[in-house]
């Protein structure tokens, strides 16, 4: 593996200070030590290692209640900067500030207020990616959703609207029988941001009309059955809507724990369900109305029923029926109340959002709370089920999110995913498109770039499962999952430390960091990895590995800027590559 790794900090072919290569194999060695170590916590070859940072779940078992707001006062950096690693793309100094003035509920209640900052959609029109050559191309896409994840002032938005991605899954590679991929993906990204804040029955709704859903999942242009050729209607987002978008495949209680039957799991769903429910998702194609398929503009409008290829018998699922002679918008809305009003709904979905934002096993408890809020907010309303906005509070400030104690407990936690930790580097040190074109492309390679990239999923299932189990470590001999540890092996490791090397040496393109916060701190490898721990990793890093980091960066010159450059670009990667970084705790 060390010849494949990229020497932290050091470029040979562009160094100028000859002094700089004389610390190639020491900085080699530590970076090779903190991918060795990552490595064990997928589940390699050192059971001690894997024991201090591979059991990144909770404990289970029933965790106080709920927090209370914590007076601002009494915050610290890093108790701040902790709290923005799960409710934001990434810590700034700016930011943990303002979670120090405002508290923890008072800046979320500043965020959710907060105006949006343009669409994606918009910026592809203003570069011209609306032209007629570019229908049958992806081209603009990457870099309207880098950017909005990079530089959007909206950070929580942001991080709610990827996590939504990865729950109600569409990706641009799918997106086939329209043309203007880049615009549909543009759309459908909008529409999450736009809505995340919102009910999630409402969400269903947007979702089930999408032209990038029914692309992706190929209930565009489905037609009812026909008798003379034996045509049945598609069942492939009838099937997908239930069992991961809203119900799952087994009961539950409001815990997230399987309902049993006569001591056996119970199906949510069977066929015959999945086949009654396809009958309402009969007749929807574009709007292309006052328009031609040669403008992308049909793209971000919902689809609209052709009555010809409607069925307009009864549907019957999940033990109910959507009456026969409806209309297929009528049908729609009937058939997403039932599933809306199934019990499974709160927990299945409150406990994949706390998995995107807190940690990947929480407990019955934890996950019964966020139940709760999400079928009555307490507003008295008739809407009271679903409201996202009071989910996302009851995530982030219930006590087992926040507790210090949970810092220490070796079962807590999550693996970041390759793009928030690349974004937690992006928004820590202002990553800037001086020329707004953000052209970082698509990130998905594992083996030289970050094996993620923004609605780039290869499958409808994410691009990890919420219940993977990594096969021979002690998670799976705890009957615990860690989802990120799909995507996490020897070439991914690899990639990712190479990648960001990269990437904090020279940038990516035309983005570029700003590194002036720390120039004054070059000169003191101490006091230089103490302000990029408190930033990237929320003050997290042991003081043994801080030790080691700290002698591998002062055993590099220094004394001007080209040098401090370099502590520099070795200290971020060398933390960008720290286990107890990329263990979120």
């Amino acid at each position: 593996m060390e010849e494949q790794l990229i020497v932290a900090g050091i470029d040979t072919q562009t160094a100028t200070d000859k002094d700089l290569f004389n610390q190639q194999a020491d900085l080699k060695a530590a970076a090779v030590i903190a991918s060795v170590a990552l490595l064990a916590a997928c589940g390699g070859s050192s059971t001690t290692a894997e024991n201090n940072t591979a059991n990144i779940v909770t404990a289970m078992g029933t965790p106080p209640a709920p927090a209370p707001d914590v007076n601002a006062a009494t915050l610290t950096a890093s108790e701040a900067a902790r709290f923005l690693a799960q409710a934001s793309m990434g810590a700034s100094r700016a930011q943990i500030a303002r979670v120090q003035t405002l508290g923890y509920a008072g800046w979320i209640d500043e965020q959710l207020s907060m105006p949006g900052n343009g669409s994606r959609w918009d910026w592809l029109v203003s570069k011209g990616f609306n032209d007629v050559s570019y229908r049958n191309s992806q081209t603009g896409f990457d870099s309207t959703a880098w950017r909005k994840l990079i530089s959007s002032p909206d950070t929580l938005r942001q991080r709610f609207t990827l996590a939504l991605s990865e729950i109600i899954v569409v990706a641009i590679d799918g997106l086939i029988g329209g043309g203007w991929k880049a615009f549909a993906a543009a759309a459908w990204l909008d529409m999450l941001e736009a809505n995340c804040f919102g009910n999630y029955r409402d969400l269903l709704q947007l979702v089930s009309t999408s032209p990038a859903m029914g692309q992706y999942l190929t209930f565009r242009g489905n037609t009812k059955f026909n008798a003379q050729t034996g045509a049945m209607p598609d069942e492939n987002y009838a099937r997908e809507l239930m069992q991961l978008f809203s119900i799952g495949l087994l009961e539950l209680k409001l815990d997230g724990s399987p309902l049993l039957e006569n001591g056996k799991n119970k199906e949510t769903y069977g066929l015959d369900d999945i086949t009654g429910l396809a009958r309402v998702f009969t007749g929807w194609d574009f709007d292309l109305a006052g328009g031609k398929a040669d403008k992308p503009d049909f793209m971000r409008k919902a689809m609209i029923q052709v009555p010809s290829k409607h069925e307009t018998g009864a549907s019957i699922f999940l033990g109910k029926t959507v009456a026969a002679g409806l209309s297929g918008a009528d049908a729609l809305t009937a058939a997403l109340d039932i599933i809306f009003a199934h019990d499974n709904v709160a927990p299945f979905i409150s406990r994949q959002l706390i998995q995107r934002l807190v940690t990947s096993n929480p407990s019955p408890a934890y996950i019964s709370r966020v139940a709760t809020v999400f079928n009555d907010d307490g507003s008295g309303t008739a809407s009271k089920k679903g409201n996202l906005k009071a989910v996302l509070k009851a995530i982030l400030l219930d006590d087992e999110a926040r507790k210090p104690a949970n810092l220490s407990d070796l079962q807590f936690g999550k693996l970041r995913e390759p793009m928030l930790r690349f974004l937690a580097w992006a928004r820590a040190y202002n990553a800037m498109a001086i020329n707004d074109i953000w052209n970082l492309g698509n990130t998905g390679d594992p083996a030289t770039r970050l094996g993620q990239s923004p609605l780039r999923s290869p499958s409808v299932f994410n691009f990890f499962r919420p219940g993977y189990v990594p096969p021979n470590t002690t998670i799976a001999a705890a009957s615990l999952v860690a989802p990120e540890f799909q995507i996490t092996n020897e070439s991914s490791v690899v990639g990712y430390v190479n990648y960001m090397q990269r990437a904090v040496s020279n940038g990516v393109s035309d983005v570029t960091p700003d590194y002036s916060s720390l120039m004054p701190l070059a000169d003191s490898a101490p006091a230089l990895l103490d302000e990029i721990n408190l930033v990237l990793a929320a003050g997290q890093l042991s003081t043994a590995t801080l030790s080691d980091l700290s002698n591998a960066v002062d055993s590099m010159p220094k004394g001007n800027d080209n040098r401090r450059k370099q502590r520099i670009y070795a200290a971020l990667t060398l933390v960008l590559a720290a286990p107890e970084f990329i263990v979120l705790k």
